[in-house]
């Protein structure tokens, strides 16, 4: 697939359903870039959730984990696996969080999963560390940002180039478990051109260790970047800006799908199985986008972004022992081979090479249009992506000496062999009114896609035969109303509905579409010390998907099928409040987010995803209470913070009343602290502590065992800026 397949008519109209470009002709700020929000009062004006997570408060606790970072946005869960975050599992409003796949994910604007539409589970993720700020939109407003438009999205703004002639920054950390972070950029703005380059590593030895051996469990991540940015005159009589950026990332971690048994959890948590000592995830990720911005006019701004993003991606994993999947007793026998391995001898090792290519391009456009009382969005996006799956299973016997020995390579092909592709075309206009004191927002999106699967089998390795094909056409009509009403300078009312949508996937021809109502209300206040907001929420799904991943323990059968979950409704509450107090030598600021979420589904059904729901079952893996509260002291040259994160106990199947002890993730409290001390107006050193309380806690269970939630881990850090 390529991009000569694009229309004329789709290049003229330009693209996408997304990003706004606004830059001002007549001051020398460069291309303020692929945003969703332009400036505060804007955000204060949305009708929805709306959080931007600045580069103040991103470097307060300077996570590396993502989803460590976004518990700061009410309505959003995150479910951790490895520790680092090395796979985000991120879902918002009870959309789901396996491989945020029902979040639309964007950097720069332009959508990050590896293949959105074809196979959005995503095995890749932006390298939260190296992002300057990150902006959260939720509800009625979040229908511009395709394809999935219930839950909402997550747009990852990347390092801008300095305004100054020359500036930079280098910050090196190290910590417990072998962690260690590099991070440095420098750039510069002149008359016409401005650039940067990024440098982002971060690794870890592991916090875990493997029975019986001395493998590693760590991993060693890689992210570079650079933009480059032409402008004509501010006196042009068109201003236009050209930015080309180019990254480039890798990963190399000992990570694994193999948990604990309850009992070996209980007697030491931080213990692996030697059947999974072979387990690895190698991706590489290659970027280029080319942004250009043109002022047609002082009421009208067109900006364009086309985008090639390719990811290859081979988890190396241990899939069957003695036979057995992880869900269905390999787990157990791998516990028991660690117990007394001269007893049982040896034990026979599958080990899936998870091969994956994927490929996601596409080109874009925005017309802004000034209307003085209306601000209108002209937008348009034609998209292709792909996974090429081209798996097989090497087979090992794990011995008595807790060697893994080789007895049958698998050939390439010969366990899964196929391409899963989409072509879509998205349209939307949005319009926001102005009356008075109210805000009238108003939106239409339309998506047309062609999702289709071409299998090989495991036996034509060579793609010689016609594969069985299987296509889903899709279009549809994505509208959207939402209002804001000031009722004075600080408070504000908002409310909105929306139509939700997420596609079906390419292997099921019969399943339908994942369809939703989103309705929610709010308030929101603002002054000079505090500011909150309270929004009410629900999701009324006429049917809700659910993909099956390995990931979630499916079977290998089962591996990419989607399944339907008919009716199910969504409410809850979200609260976000922060307050400043000054005096005269410190300043102290506080901020608490809430999150109260009731999910139910609303028929009774069998399913080898879910298994037998009765109606009135909750949904699994949705807390239905999130609190955390943050403190500081603030003084001339120093700061502390203190966070500290609660999340309720959660189900782990469908279910109602009392949760039993072996479909439940118990609640769990944990306090994470950062202090830091200007050495002078350059140098900054800075000690951080996750986990202080060294809590022992339950991540999850999706792998049909237990994974570990990350020990307590100390790290200290210095950066200078120039």
């Amino acid at each position: 697939m390529n991009l000569q397949t694009l229309k004329p008519a789709h290049i003229a109209l330009a693209i996408s359903a997304a990003v706004s470009i606004n830059a001002q002709a007549n001051d020398n700020n460069d291309m303020e870039h692929l945003t969703i929000f332009g400036s505060e009062h804007r955000i204060n004006d949305t009708p929805g959730s709306a959080h931007v997570l600045s580069e103040k408060e991103l470097e307060k606790f300077d996570y590396s984990d993502i989803m460590r970072t976004l518990t700061s946005v009410p309505g959003v869960y995150v479910l951790e696996e490895d520790g680092y975050g090395l796979r985000p599992n991120i879902g918002m409003r009870g959309t789901g969080q396996n491989r945020s796949e029902k979040v639309t994910v964007m950097e720069d604007g332009v959508l990050a999963a590896p293949a959105p539409y074809a196979s959005p589970a995503a095995y890749y993720f932006p390298t939260a560390g190296r992002m300057q700020s990150i902006e959260v939109l939720k509800g009625t407003s979040s229908a511009m940002y395709g394809p999935r438009t219930t839950g909402g999205v997550i747009n990852f703004l990347s390092r801008q180039i300095p305004q100054e002639d020359f500036a930079g920054k280098i910050a090196l950390s190290a910590g417990q478990d072998g962690y260690s972070k590099v991070h440095g950029f420098v750039g510069g703005t002149g008359k016409n051109i401005a650039s940067v380059f990024e440098v982002y590593r971060y690794q870890a030895d592991g916090f875990k260790d493997i029975n019986h051996t001395n493998k590693g469990t760590g991993f060693v991540k890689n992210d570079v970047m650079t933009k480059v940015l032409l402008r004509s005159d501010v006196t042009a009589e068109f201003y236009q800006e050209l930015e080309v950026k180019l990254k480039y990332a890798d990963e190399d971690s000992d990570e694994t799908y193999i948990g604990l048994t309850s009992a070996d959890f209980n007697a030491n948590p931080y213990q692996r199985y030697s059947a999974s000592q072979l387990d690895n995830m190698a991706t590489e990720h290659k970027q280029l986008q080319v942004n250009h911005l043109i002022q047609l006019s002082p009421r009208f701004v067109l900006g364009t972004s086309a985008y090639h993003n390719d990811f290859s991606r081979n988890w190396y994993k241990t899939s069957k022992i003695d036979g057995k999947s992880l869900g269905s007793g390999g787990v157990e026998i791998a516990a028991q081979f660690d117990q007394n391995a001269v007893t049982n001898n040896e034990i026979a090792v599958d080990v899936k090479a998870n091969n994956r290519d994927y490929l996601s391009q596409g080109i874009q456009t925005v017309l802004d249009a000034d209307f003085d009382a209306h601000q209108v969005k002209f937008g348009l996006r034609y998209h292709e992506d792909e996974m090429d799956r081209f798996q097989w299973v090497d087979k090992y016997t794990l011995n008595s000496a807790y060697d893994m020995r080789l007895t049958n390579a698998g050939i390439p092909g010969t366990d899964s062999n196929r391409i899963d592709s989409a072509k879509a075309l998205a349209i939307y206009v949005h319009d926001e009114y102005t009356l008075g004191d109210f805000i009238i927002n108003a939106g239409l999106r339309y998506e047309d896609m062609t999702i289709e699967r071409h299998d090989w089998g495991k036996s034509d390795v060579a793609r010689t035969a016609a594969p069985t094909h299987k296509k889903n056409d899709v279009d549809v009509l994505l509208p959207s109303l939402a209002l804001t009403y000031r009722i004075n300078d600080e408070l504000i009312v908002l409310g909105g509905v929306q139509k939700g949508f997420a596609p079906p996937a390419p292997g099921n021809a019969d399943s339908e579409n994942e369809e939703s109502i989103n309705y929610e209300f709010g308030i929101r206040y603002r002054d000079s010390a505090f500011n909150g907001e309270a929004i009410a929420f629900i999701s009324d799904y006429d049917n809700m998907h659910g993909n099956c991943t390995a990931s979630q323990n499916c079977d290998d059968e089962n591996i990419g099928n989607q399944y339907n979950a008919g009716e199910v409704s969504v409410s809850g509450i979200e609260v976000k409040a922060g307050y400043e107090l000054s005096t005269s030598t410190l300043t102290l600021p506080v901020d608490i987010t809430y999150t109260l979420t009731d999910t139910e589904f609303n028929t009774s059904f069998d399913s080898d995803f879910w298994g037998g729901v009765v109606s009135g079952d909750e949904l699994p893996y949705v807390p239905e209470q999130q609190l955390q509260l943050t403190a500081g002291v603030v003084g001339d040259n120093w700061r502390t913070d203190l966070l500290v994160r609660y999340l309720a106990e959660m189900r782990t199947n469908p279910g109602q009343g009392t949760i039993i002890t072996d479909e439940k993730i118990a609640s769990r409290t944990i306090v994470d602290v950062s202090a830091s001390y200007n050495l002078d107006q350059r140098q900054t050193i800075k000690l951080s502590v996750d986990n202080l309380l060294d809590e022992e806690y339950m991540a999850s269970r999706t792998h049909g065992s237990i994974m570990v939630g990350k020990p307590r881990t100390l790290a200290v850090s210095y950066q200078y800026s120039f």
